[in-house]
């Protein structure tokens, strides 16, 4: 019988050989799926940034527009305190050239037998002193003492506007002073240039330094 052959057992060479490239390529692969991993994080993030940036300033925006509306929708109110709004009378007005001819009579002020133009309204509560109070909030921009016309108080606001109180007395504010709408400001008094007025205020409003109806604003 001749000699059995034995199957040949794979070669040390062949072992070698795919043993020096699988595992290489096991790790490659490996270094490569955590490098994307990474890149995709980052680049991720990098998107979402400026997207958060955005909404924050969107956010910060609509903070902005709000204060601004709500500092804009001030205005105009009563120089008084809005409980005595039933026992206010006007007793002169503001004289317009275009009002009926017993409007414009009641804005005529006389004074040594001279009529002079009421250039606000004149207010009064039963002839009694009450607290006069910034119809918008603003800054005093003169205190003027006059014994003659009467202490007045002139405050400047936004847009062109000023109001003017005259014929005051007990001012608490000075030439400066931050007013907030409703502050008190004075009380009322009496003058010797209006004197059958007895005890009351001279409320004016200017836009632009030209005397206006105060009437346009408040629902008197």
């Amino acid at each position: 019988m001749g000699e059995e052959k034995k199957p040949k057992a794979p070669s040390q060479k062949n072992k070698s050989k795919k043993s020096n490239w699988f595992w290489p390529a096991v790790y490659a692969s490996f270094a490569v799926l955590f490098v994307g991993m990474v890149w995709g994080y980052n680049a991720l993030n990098k998107s979402e940034a400026p997207q958060q940036a955005a909404v924050d300033k969107a956010e910060t925006g609509k903070d902005n527009v709000t204060v601004e509306t709500n500092a804009a929708a001030e205005n105009l109110k009563y120089p008084f305190k809005e409980d005595l709004l039933d026992q206010v009378a006007i007793l002169q007005d503001f004289y317009d050239a275009k009002a009926d001819d017993s409007s414009r009579e009641n804005a005529l002020l006389v004074f040594k037998q001279t009529y002079v133009t009421n250039q606000g309204l004149t207010l009064s509560v039963d002839g009694k002193p009450f607290e006069v109070v910034a119809a918008m909030s603003g800054k005093v921009d003169k205190i003027i003492a006059d014994p003659f016309k009467g202490d007045e108080i002139v405050l400047s606001h936004k847009d062109g506007l000023k109001t003017y109180y005259r014929s005051v007395t007990g001012i608490l504010v000075k030439e400066g002073d931050e007013i907030q709408q409703g502050e008190v400001l004075a009380t009322t008094a009496e003058n010797d240039w209006n004197p059958q007025a007895g005890v009351h205020l001279h409320f004016e409003v200017q836009k632009d330094n030209v005397a206006v109806n105060p009437r346009s604003f408040l629902a008197f």
